[in-house]
């Protein structure tokens, strides 16, 4: 059955890693059928003790300044965005860390509830079967930096010559700051937005401190 199935498979990417995700997979067989879409995917797995801390911290301060403390779903988060909604303000994002690697790891892309509701049970598997380093670590390592740029090790190495470990706090914070949209924002090329942005993950990232992250 799907629950067995999916258990088995999230506990195994426990111990291993994926060799692709679902949103790689779907670029690439987009690119076969389609011709104005690139199949190219930079893809390399590396392992946390070689990912700059500076990125890890600078991902959470971006993106999910409870991951440590949550279960997957930050729900304060959920109810204000349900009411900007209300107050047809600009709808923002209420995902988690845990819920994004749900989502690019093994679904698609879209609002159903449908894939919300699969993206929940993914989520809640992660957060009972992996610790929160290993969250992090293969959210890192899947997230999309850039047009077809997978993960820390093709982004470090594409946009910077460096290695993941080499990455400084700006390429880090910068990094972090296109990730609400890689394919609109660049980190090479970064719109005055993007600056702006990485300077307020850096003074986000000094507020947490490295602490924040050191009991995951």
């Amino acid at each position: 059955t799907f629950v067995i199935a999916s258990m088995f498979l999230v506990g195994a990417l426990r111990f291993f890693p994926p060799p692709a995700s679902s949103f790689m997979i779907k670029r690439y067989v987009d690119g076969l059928f389609q011709q104005d879409t690139s199949s190219e995917v930079h893809y390399q797995w590396v392992d946390w003790e070689n990912i700059s801390p500076q990125l890890a911290l600078a991902v959470v301060a971006a993106e999910d300044q409870k991951f440590p403390h949550h279960w997957g779903f930050d729900f304060q988060s959920i109810g204000d965005a349900i009411q900007e909604r209300r107050t047809n303000k600009r709808l923002r994002g209420a995902s988690t860390i845990t819920q994004q690697t749900a989502k690019n790891l093994f679904l698609w892309d879209g609002r159903s509830f449908v894939r919300k509701g699969f993206e929940a049970w993914f989520a809640l598997l992660m957060e009972t079967l992996w610790s929160k380093k290993r969250i992090l670590e293969v959210y890192l390592n899947i997230v999309e930096f850039g047009d077809g740029v997978y993960g820390v090790h093709s982004a470090a190495t594409i946009f910077f010559d460096k290695e993941p470990s080499q990455l400084t706090r700006r390429e880090a914070a910068r990094m972090a700051a296109v990730l609400p949209n890689p394919k609109r924002f660049s980190v090479i090329s970064p719109s005055g937005y993007i600056h702006q942005r990485t300077k307020e993950i850096e003074r986000q990232m000094n507020n947490l401190g490295p602490i924040h992250l050191k009991n995951l």
